[in-house]
């Protein structure tokens, strides 16, 4: 069985990687696409956890290893970078990915964050630290994740870093990614205090930039589609793999940082918006809730259907057929989107395709006539794929 090796968040332990590695991917541009925040919840108070000592301070410059108080995943490590008598949300380590602030304007390219004494923000959106806190922590799990899933260094593959920028413009309640600066902006959110910045929604903007250097699948249409459904499962993996005590892996998005009923995995229908099952109008659609097929894809190769509790909440996942299905656990369900992905879907790939893409990976990880394959293709025809 394939297994994740999570890497020790920020502070240098070496990656078990997995026994897929895919070739080396080049850089490409892509497009500026964002998360859909659904309408109304309440959010969710940040918890705590176990800091790592801060590095002494000092003169000259150095790496160092600080304290972030996030609002979503409690207290974290962070990697930093000291210059002189100061500390930037800088990370060398993680090929040079950078924080920065916006200012609440949205052109230039933003402001460094710094810091005197390496314990940054406060844990609540008051202190304008806390917001690149969750990001750049998101960010570095993101890229640990990339390399231990699948032995790829960075976003695009070719290991350099993200820039981040955080109080992107005036109540902007999403995030993008810009293919154009391969960097990410979040903005305040558009219910004060909750900012679009909680790991989830970073690793979804991230996975955006991997799909735009890969398959390069377009952002309206069935491939629109897939392109979200890919940074929805991309950003649960990551989110699973990053162990995070406060924020916990589950099968839904945006829960802690936006307002409304989650985009889930299990029944993407719950959101109000998103589709359970293919229908041939689903190309109409707005990408976001024409995802719903490929989330509940994934959600059905990983874990099956019915009832099951993980990690404390309850999912009841249906099938279109009324077929019963197990599922091949979740980090072969990754290895098989990831390599249909990255190997086997092309920009104009529809739902059709991507059932032979994913058929196609699957039978390369794990050959013809496995349990695997099958598998797969019975959670394609349970969500009406065939």
């Amino acid at each position: 069985m394939t297994t994740f090796t999570r890497l020790a968040v920020l502070l240098g332990t070496a990656a078990t990687l997995t026994a897929l590695t895919p070739p080396a991917t080049a850089a490409g541009t892509g497009t500026t696409t964002t998360i859909t925040a659904p309408a109304t919840t309440t959010g969710t108070a940040a918890g705590t956890g176990t800091a790592p000592a801060t590095t002494p301070q000092g003169t000259g410059t150095g790496t160092g290893t600080g304290t972030g108080r996030s609002q979503y995943a409690g207290t974290v490590p962070l990697s930093t970078t000291r210059t002189g008598t100061t500390y930037q949300l800088r990370d060398p380590s993680r090929g040079d990915q950078r924080t920065l602030d916006a200012l609440n304007q949205t052109s230039g390219p933003g402001v460094l964050f710094t810091d005197a004494d390496n314990v940054w923000g406060s844990g609540t959106a008051a202190n304008r630290q806390t917001a690149a806190v969750d990001v750049h922590y998101g960010t570095a799990v993101t890229w640990d994740f990339y390399l231990a899933a699948f032995g790829r260094a960075g976003v695009r593959g070719d290991g350099v870093g993200t820039t981040s920028r955080v109080h992107y413009g005036t109540n902007f309640g999403n995030a993008f990614w810009d293919g154009g600066c391969a960097c990410v902006s979040y903005g305040d959110g558009s219910v004060p205090g909750r900012p679009p910045t909680s790991l989830d929604v970073v690793g979804h903007e991230l996975a955006h930039g991997l799909t735009a250097s890969t398959a390069g699948l377009g952002y309206s249409g069935e491939p629109g589609a897939l392109n979200e459904g890919t940074s929805d499962i991309l950003a649960t993996a990551g989110e699973f793999f990053a162990d995070n005590k406060t924020d916990v892996g589950d099968y839904l998005l945006g829960e802690r940082a936006f307002d409304g009923p989650p985009h889930r995995m299990d029944r993407p229908s719950a959101d109000g918006i998103s589709r359970d099952y293919w229908s041939r109008d689903i190309g109409s659609l707005d990408p976001h809730a024409a995802s719903g097929p490929a989330r509940h894809f994934y959600y059905l190769l990983a874990e099956g259907s019915g009832p099951k509790v993980i990690n404390g909440v309850s999912y009841d996942s249906p099938t279109q057929d009324g077929s019963k299905l197990l599922g091949i656990g979740r980090e072969k369900a990754t290895l098989v989107w990831y390599r249909a992905l990255t190997r086997h879907m092309t920009s104009t790939t529809n739902y059709s395709r991507a059932r032979a893409a994913t058929l196609q990976a699957a039978t390369d990880l794990y050959g013809a006539g496995s349990v695997e394959v099958a598998r797969v293709a019975a959670a394609w025809t349970a969500v009406n794929v065939r």
